[in-house]
């Protein structure tokens, strides 16, 4: 009979909170993906629950709509045998007038052990761990523009499977990163790894003093995607166009839409392409790129999401002891497994 794979044991996380990529290090980063590569096999098992969280309640507070994100952590929730709560806005005090923080302390009184939040607002998931402290998990699913961490390190998960090694890696991301928290995110963690990253976008979809951030600003897209080892394309945010950042839809398809084209023309024979999704297919993605199992991570990345969100509410929620624990527990059933 087959084992189960070994759980992570103690090593360097003791966080309570993931509210931005920024402040992780690169050691707490490698945990995370070496629990997410453990946890991976298990999407792949006819029964996919382990009573790892049995008893622990996780609540998604979605104040933006969302697919992927409230569903992989729905899912992640309840691989680890958590119970998972989706908080609807549509239908709940939120819309008698009831602030956040109010809202946040009813489910702490009901016994909730770990929020996952996404907000419009910038700062939202900073402000409830003010105010909770370390009585409940704070999760960010994305704030505003600033980062959506999770999505970052579903990413790098991905691209890690694939590559291995991304160190001198050149990566492009391409689109509006003006307004991407999925930008930020990844800026910072494909850094942290030793890659060469590019952004390409218009000049009005590009924030000033990007540079800064230690990555090489294009407006040009056959510049940017010269030798590129990787393609990360981010969703054209239509309801931001009104503000008229570009002329027109039509011209930034023509100028930056990847296709076959473009990749064949410019990229590395063997480039990878990305997109955190929804996608818009036919602007910022032709529809034959992304549906290219040899060249597109689209489906991994989606995949890759269930497994980093229950790497990060295993760690976020059981102490370093309570990993041990499980650590020896898991080798005690492996053996007795393997004596059947």
């Amino acid at each position: 009979m087959a084992s189960h794979p070994p759980l992570p044991g103690n090593g360097v996380w003791n966080r309570r909170h993931v509210i931005d990529s920024a402040s992780l290090t690169l050691d707490e980063v490698e945990e995370v993906l070496r629990t997410a590569k453990s946890f991976s096999h298990i999407l792949s098992r006819p029964v996919k629950k382990i009573p790892t969280l049995r008893g622990k309640v996780v609540v998604n507070m979605f104040y933006e709509n969302s697919t992927r994100t409230r569903t992989s952590f729905e899912l992640a929730a309840q691989y680890l045998s958590a119970d998972a709560i989706n908080f609807s806005v549509s239908t709940s005090s939120v819309k008698k007038g009831e602030s956040l923080i109010d809202t946040a302390e009813t489910l702490a009184a009901m016994g909730t052990d770990a929020v996952v939040i996404r907000h419009a607002s910038s700062g939202v998931c900073q402000q409830l761990v003010n105010y909770f402290g370390d009585r409940i998990c704070v999760l960010n699913a994305g704030d505003g523009y600033h980062d959506h961490p999770t999505q970052g390190l579903l990413d790098l998960f991905s691209l890690k499977e694939r590559l291995d090694d991304i160190s001198g890696k050149k990566i492009v991301i391409v689109g509006d990163i003006l307004h991407s928290r999925v930008a930020r995110s990844n800026i910072h963690l494909l850094k942290l790894f030793g890659a060469n990253v590019h952004l390409v976008a218009p000049s009005t979809l590009l924030p000033m003093q990007i540079e800064a951030l230690g990555c090489t600003a294009h407006t040009n897209i056959e510049e940017a995607l010269q030798d590129a080892d990787v393609v990360m394309c981010l969703r054209m945010q239509m309801e931001r166009q009104r503000a008229g950042l570009i002329p027109a839809m039509r011209e930034y398809i023509r100028f930056y839409s990847i296709t076959h084209e473009r990749l064949q023309k410019f990229c590395k024979p063997d480039v990878l392409v990305m997109h955190p999704g929804p996608m818009n297919r036919g602007v910022e993605i032709a529809s034959d790129v992304a549906d290219n199992k040899e060249i597109s991570l689209i489906t991994n990345q989606v995949t890759s999401g269930v497994a980093i969100r229950m790497a990060l509410l295993y760690l976020c929620l059981s102490t370093p002891a309570e990993r041990s624990g499980l650590e020896r527990f898991q080798a005690d059933l492996n053996e007795r497994m393997a004596a059947v």
